[in-house]
């Protein structure tokens, strides 16, 4: 497993229980980060970039997610969308299709059987409609 896939799985985490406990990620990992969890510094970047567009990302969400308010959404899929999310509007150094195989060996890893084949259908629609995102 890669250093940036590391993590990805590192900030999962983070935000999952944030998400759970309604705190802020970024505060849990102030707390806890470099001395628990992780030392590898991109884990900071995908925790603030998500934490800074978190509005944004959300509303994608809702709008490209057919069928799913956030609510029932499960948590684990919600923030591995968020992640996915920020990485292919907001980090310039990745590559589109490299953070969507990386939501779905995520979601497939650890989500329900359907939840791969879903979180790749939204953020297919994202890449193709990327353009025309106003962000």
């Amino acid at each position: 497993m890669s250093a940036r896939s590391k993590a990805r799985k590192r900030a999962l985490d983070f935000l999952y229980e944030a998400d759970i406990k309604k705190v802020s990620a970024s505060e849990l990992f102030a707390a806890r980060g470099a001395t628990e969890l992780s030392q590898e510094p991109y884990v900071a970047v995908l925790l603030q970039g998500v934490s800074d567009h978190l509005v944004k990302i959300d509303e994608l969400i809702v709008t490209y997610a057919q069928g799913w308010d956030m609510d029932r959404m499960p948590a684990i899929d919600r923030n591995i969308l968020r992640i996915a999310i920020f990485e292919i509007l907001w980090a310039a150094d990745i590559d589109l299709q490299v953070a969507c195989d990386q939501a779905v060996e995520l979601a497939k890893s650890i989500s329900t059987d359907e939840s791969s084949s879903y979180i790749n259908g939204v953020l297919g629609r994202i890449i193709k409609l990327k353009d025309s995102i106003a962000i």
